[in-house]
């Protein structure tokens, strides 16, 4: 009993030291961003709270990764937003959303979510580093009193184009208020100064909550005391009272009339599968205990999010890769902090929305300036720089991409650049070749690779055709354990060239094959 007891006192305050802090700050990140997806797609307000709080409770107790958090994602906006405007109403869309999670569920259960690990490790980083640049840039009109919350759109070029919180200049500047930039200024300072002064002496007590308490009372004394700092009220967080009571729930005999709405649930299950899987990846690399999280589980407890998500009038939800990097900087240890993150969303939204609503959006683009700092650290980019061009080239190329087009589409071209260069040195590696001169006869000496493949074919025929009459040649493929019938017919066909010029040639390990002959 005494040694269940310690066991107990240990696991409580081991919570209460890294999950229940870590929680609190996931929360602070995940409640205006399931706000603003929800403005983003055109969709209720208590959509993405719906999802948030399912992406928290359902999608933790279900799956194996202890530090990815899920939830509305914004790389879906597109897809519902179009979906909302074409179907005329979001009831279409929540279908679409459950049919989603039936077909997750299913990739799950057939194994198919394991091909991610074959994303090179350097365009994992480049993900991670665009995505905390792009959460950097994206909370500057929040930091200055910009009254419309961006956050939720990903593409840095929409910045660089003007568009969203960019759209009008003027705008910018007739919303800027000082009272946000001051209450951010400040903010920002105690962050720094609580993390170094006491971070380790208060270690149970959330330093997001600290300055979120610290900002709300701030913006309180200006309203009351200094009118000429006091926030707008579209610069609070808005929770509308008797939110779920608006619910609308979907008409179920709508799949059996409209092929499109099944259309639409392919679609957000192809792109919140990759997205999810991508996040995932990304989020083991982060974890300081290098756990990793089983891919087909992950799907299937995604599927059963998306699943509830849609029959209760949620958005889609995908493992989200903003919230899992608050969460494993907040020093997250466990999925409990995910889960609790879904229970303050539950609990606060149903019985302390007054309370939030007096939270100020600055305070919260700070959370998010320090998990966009923490993706995208100077450290980590120098130390990709180190490892050479062939490392640092594709981190960069998907850290552009990705800043200028959105997470799927950059990682892809990271990928592809990825693997130019690994096409690239596999052509080049494929043999070694020694050259040296006896007398007037010039030898030359081929090493076959372990693994040979076509690739390699152009290669080889050159330096084959380059030989000189009267040298003297030896291939040997021993040590080969693979070689690509392409390449036994290059060298079968030099065997009759070596006659003609002359060339005495010699093969180890190298069957021969049949070729094209005119006789």
């Amino acid at each position: 009993m005494d040694l269940i007891n310690r066991k107990t006192r240990f696991y409580f305050l081991s919570f209460v030291k890294h999950d229940f802090k870590a929680s609190i700050t996931v929360f602070f990140v995940a409640l205006p961003l399931c706000l603003g997806i929800s403005l983003a797609s055109g969709a209720p307000l208590y959509s993405g709270l719906i999802s948030g709080i399912i992406g928290g409770i359902v999608v933790s107790i279900l799956s194996g990764s202890q530090l990815s958090v899920s939830g509305p994602a914004a790389g879906l906006t597109a897809i519902c937003a179009a979906a909302i405007m074409n179907y005329g109403g979001v009831e279409k869309l929540f279908l679409a959303t459950a049919i989603a999670g039936i077909l997750q569920a299913l990739l799950g259960v057939f194994r198919l979510g394991g091909f991610t690990k074959l994303i090179p490790s350097t365009v994992i980083k480049g993900m991670l580093a665009a995505i905390g640049i792009i959460l950097i840039s994206k909370q500057i009109p929040l930091l200055i009193g910009y009254n419309q919350a961006d956050f939720w759109s990903k593409e840095l070029f929409n910045i660089i184009t003007l568009n969203h919180g960019f759209e009008h200049i003027t705008n910018i500047y007739e919303h800027t208020s000082l009272g946000a930039i001051v209450i951010a200024v400040l903010s920002l300072l105690l962050l720094i100064f609580w993390k170094k002064a006491f971070g380790k002496k208060l270690d149970f007590m959330p330093s997001s909550f600290v300055i979120v308490l610290f900002a709300s009372l701030l913006a309180l004394l200006f309203r009351n005391f200094i009118p000429s700092l006091a926030l707008e009220p579209t610069q609070f967080v808005h929770i509308p009272g008797g939110l779920f009571s608006k619910i609308k729930l979907p008409d179920y005999k709508l799949i059996f009339s409209n092929y499109e709405i099944i259309k639409t649930g392919i679609i957000i299950c192809f792109v919140a599968t990759l997205e999810t899987l991508l996040s995932i990846e990304a989020i083991d690399k982060l974890d300081p205990q290098h756990r990793n999280t089983p891919q087909n589980r992950e799907l299937m407890a995604q599927g059963a999010g998306n699943l509830l998500s849609g029959i209760l009038g949620g958005l889609p939800i995908t493992a989200v890769i903003v919230r899992s990097s608050a969460n494993a900087e907040a020093g997250a240890h466990t999925r409990l902090s995910g889960f609790f993150h879904g229970i303050w969303l539950l609990v606060l939204v149903l019985f302390a929305g007054s309370i939030l609503n007096m939270v100020p959006y600055c305070v919260l683009a700070v959370i998010l300036v320090r998990t966009g700092y923490n993706l995208a650290k100077p450290k980590m980019i120098r130390s990709v720089y180190k490892l050479g061009r062939e490392q640092f080239i594709p981190f960069a190329v998907t850290v552009i991409a990705v800043l200028f087009t959105d997470l799927l589409i950059g990682v892809c071209i990271g990928i592809a650049y990825a693997g130019y260069f690994i096409l690239r040195n596999t052509y080049k590696a494929g043999y070694s070749l020694d050259k040296k001169i006896e007398g007037h006869t010039a030898h030359y000496f081929f090493r076959l690779a372990i693994n040979v493949s076509f690739i390699n074919k152009k290669k080889i025929k050159e330096e084959l055709e380059n030989i000189p009459d009267y040298s003297v040649v030896e291939i040997d493929g021993r040590h080969s354990v693979y070689i690509d019938y392409d390449v036994l017919e290059v060298i079968s066909e030099f065997k009759t060239k070596a006659r003609h010029k002359h060339i005495e040639l010699t093969t180890q390990g190298i069957k021969d094959v049949e070729t094209i002959s005119a006789h």
